[in-house]
């Protein structure tokens, strides 16, 4: 027996004000891992371009953060492994054999131009986002870039080579005792529960594909070992999800994380292959299922990193993730697509709508009743939010001098920093982040210190580059 199939309440927009930063980098759409490879960094870049048409940079700031340096991967990732992905490339990919065995990097995660650069952006932007919610310079961060869950510290995964959510995990955890990881893709997010298994201080929550699917784990009694036990939350589910069956075991396990351990920040992996018709996916859920589920988190009002992940069939990423960020910035957009530089991607109706089909839901009632009943129990003997004693960061290597300010710098930001935090990005002018100085993702201090001061922003005026797609043939 299955859930029959119901519509979905409407989503109501928060009356609370949230200061949005949208992290973007406009060559992440140049970089492709091969012909007939699943995983197309173009959808980003679709998803940008849908974006802007709707306005919505209107309501947040926007910003291209600096790549993350192969010292900052190596917060978590090994050096030899950093150091392979630098050198690598497809010219002299055949003096590197044994270490593609070694770091797993082949077919499911090809060596092409530009991966490292690639990997850069996503890290990047996940670090900085994490940075500027430290020091209170916005309440949500943004960066569809990344979400690549599955890297390990030593191994590329499922399509993904640095974790940049681990990345910036640990950036958040330099201010924050307790950090809340969701991931709502249809994979489980193997790579991000790996590296917190073993502590309280981050609670790591997967609802994914479970039995004979990509990567294997995940189990319902993998709940963490050592101090991180029970800090592990798995929702094993099968089949055919649709939204109404989702949302009833989402909510009450979000609300029971958010009650029993209290986190101050949340990361919110917002992968698309969760989707109905997705190329990989196994799910039914419609853009307004799978959205219910960021404007819950965003209802919590906590800090908030969200990022993007999975998702294959690249025009209905590329809509959802559009309308997310609309209710992120406390908009809804649609129905109609407006023009855009993709706008045949959206044919023959051109609407932006993702509609479930009528494929069967095999998670009975019975089954998704027993796997939330377990699911809160354990949380249950979390009992109360952990108690973390705050030590000091440990010092970075030392920085290069910012440049100096420009009197048109000087010019745009009005003299005050009230001034410049009013200040919203126009389309097409796009910032370089320099949250490198005092409290920003290079800093030494840790969260009790003072974050008053804060970094300046210098407008790049060479970011005006037009998109341009990568690929001929249609998703």
């Amino acid at each position: 027996m299955s859930y029959p199939a119901a519509p979905l309440d409407p989503i109501v927009l928060s009356s609370q004000k949230q200061r949005v930063a949208y992290f973007y980098d406009s060559d992440v759409g140049n970089y492709a891992y091969g012909a007939g490879h699943p995983m197309k960094p173009h959808r980003i870049r679709m998803a940008h371009s849908l974006i802007m048409n709707y306005g919505l940079y209107k309501k947040m700031e926007i910003y291209r953060a600096k790549p993350a340096t192969k010292q900052e991967m190596c917060q978590f990732h090994t050096d030899e492994y950093v150091d392979f992905l630098s050198r690598v490339t497809p010219d002299n990919m055949d003096m590197f054999a044994k270490e593609q065995v070694k770091f797993n990097v082949g077919d499911d995660c090809p060596v092409f131009d530009g991966l490292f650069e690639f990997c850069s952006i996503s890290g990047g932007g996940s670090m900085e986002g994490a940075a500027r919610l430290n020091r209170g310079k916005c309440d949500i961060a943004i960066n569809w870039s990344g979400g690549l869950h599955h890297a390990k510290k030593s191994e590329a995964s499922g399509f993904c080579y640095v974790n940049d959510i681990v990345l910036g995990i640990l950036e958040l955890l330099r201010y924050h005792p307790r950090v809340v990881y969701i991931d709502i893709d249809v994979h489980h997010g193997d790579g991000v529960e790996e590296a917190f298994y073993t502590t309280d201080r981050v609670m790591t929550c997967s609802f994914h594909k479970y039995g004979e699917y990509f990567p294997g784990t995940g189990e319902l009694r993998d709940t963490g070992i050592g101090k991180g036990k029970n800090y592990a939350v798995n929702f094993p589910l099968r089949d055919g999800i649709d939204d109404v069956t989702y949302k009833s075991v989402f909510e009450p396990v979000i609300t029971a994380i958010m009650e029993w351990y209290r986190p101050t920040a949340v990361v919110l992996q917002c992968g698309g292959d969760s989707l109905s018709g997705d190329r990989l996916g196994c799910f039914n859920l419609s853009m307004k299922g799978h959205a219910n589920c960021v404007n819950f988190v965003k209802s919590f009002g906590l800090p908030t990193l969200v990022v993007g992940g999975g998702g294959y069939t690249m025009r209905n990423v590329a809509r959802t993730w559009t309308y997310e960020t609309g209710l992120l910035v406390g908009q809804f957009v649609g129905p109609e697509i407006p023009y855009n530089d993709y706008y045949e991607y959206y044919g023959p109706d051109y609407q932006l709508e993702v509609r479930p089909s009528n494929m069967q839901n095999a998670n009975s009632k019975e089954y998704l009743d027993r796997i939330r009943t377990t699911v809160l129990e354990n949380l249950s003997r979390t009992k109360f939010a952990p108690s973390v004693q705050m030590t000091d960061v440990p010092r970075d290597a030392p920085e290069e001098e910012p440049e100096e300010d420009t009197e048109e710098s000087k010019e745009m930001r009005g003299g005050s920093q009230e001034a410049w935090d009013s200040h919203i990005q126009k389309d097409g002018e796009l910032s370089d982040s320099e949250d490198e100085g005092e409290g920003g993702r290079r800093d030494i201090r840790s969260y009790k210190d003072d974050v008053g001061d804060t970094a300046m922003i210098d407008a790049d005026e060479d970011e005006d580059d037009e998109d341009t797609p990568v690929e001929s043939g249609k998703p």
